[in-house]
C-alpha cells in the first residue's frame, strides 16, 4: 500500500486557523495549537452571541417603547394590548425607532391604542 502524504491538506488546515487568528496577541497568533484553541473559542462565543444580540436588542426596544409610552400616560403592556386591539401591526423595532426619532407620530399611535382600550 502506498504511503499517503497529507502535506497539502494539513498546511491548508493550519493556514486557515492561523489566518483566523490574525491580530491575536502573543503566541495565540502564530503557534498552531494555541491559535486553534483561541479561534475555536472565538467561534463558540460568536455563535452564542449572535443569539444573545437578538435578545439584547429586543430588551432595548422594549425599554425605549416603555419610556415613550409612559410619557403618553400608558404602560408598555397596555400600549401593546391597545395596538393589538386596534389592529396596528408595528413591530417593536419600528416602534422604538419612532419613539426616539418622531415622538409626535408615536403619540398618535399611543392615542389610537388608548382609544381601543376604552
Amino acid at each position: 500500500m502506498p504511503r499517503v502524504s497529507t502535506n497539502v491538506a494539513r498546511l491548508k488546515r493550519k493556514n486557515k486557523i492561523l489566518k483566523h487568528a490574525k491580530g491575536y496577541f502573543g503566541r495565540r497568533k502564530n503557534l498552531y495549537k494555541t491559535a486553534k484553541e483561541a479561534v475555536e473559542r472565538g467561534w463558540r462565543y460568536s455563535y452564542r452571541d449572535r443569539k444573545n444580540r437578538k435578545r439584547e436588542f429586543r430588551r432595548l426596544w422594549i425599554v425605549r417603547i416603555n419610556a415613550a409610552a409612559r410619557l403618553n400616560d400608558l404602560s408598555y403592556s397596555k400600549l401593546m394590548n391597545g395596538l393589538k386591539l386596534a389592529g396596528i401591526e408595528i413591530d417593536r423595532k419600528v416602534l422604538a425607532d419612532l419613539a426616539i426619532r418622531d415622538p409626535g407620530a408615536f403619540s398618535h399611535i399611543a392615542e389610537a391604542a388608548r382609544a381601543k382600550l376604552g
